[in-house]
């Protein structure tokens, strides 16, 4: 059975319902889910599993949310070769930078070695059903590409 880690970040609560979502996603695709808040999880977990995912929120003009820095540093040490990874999380489109720390951490992926298993996902404000399907979508892919492996 496959395994899979999502690490979120939520000042709304928006991306706790997006991680939840993909949770969801996952155990009906038959995958051994841990979701856990950024701020309690350390990046070298992502090593004890199949596939890995972030869903963030952006801060300001771009920022990544304070509760997320170490983590992203840490994850730019890591080694993730074997791995599959997936970026996902919410934004307001009225900012000129909407989901920027989503493409952040999908970089700090591409850094580790992890290899892409779908695209990003960006969700205005909080999921509505069409969001809904593209973060199930998403994690059909990813769980796809941790097949093919």
């Amino acid at each position: 059975m496959a395994s899979a880690k999502i690490v979120y970040a939520s000042m709304t609560g928006n991306n706790e319902e997006i991680a939840g979502i993909v949770e969801e996603a996952f155990e009906n695709l038959g995958v051994d889910v841990d979701t856990v808040e950024i701020s309690q999880a350390d990046a070298e977990e992502f090593e004890d599993v199949d596939i890995c995912v972030i869903a963030t929120y952006t801060y300001g003009d771009g920022e990544l949310p304070d509760e997320a820095v170490d983590f992203y540093e840490d994850l730019l040490e890591e080694d993730l070769s074997g791995k599959i990874y997936g970026c996902c999380g919410s934004g307001d489109t009225f900012y000129d930078d909407f989901g920027k720390s989503i493409d952040d951490f999908a970089a700090a992926f591409e850094k580790t070695g992890a290899t892409k298993g779908a695209d990003v996902v960006k969700v205005d404000l909080a999921p509505e059903e069409d969001d809904i399907e593209n973060l199930e979508n998403f994690a059909k892919q990813l769980v796809e590409a941790q097949e093919n492996q």
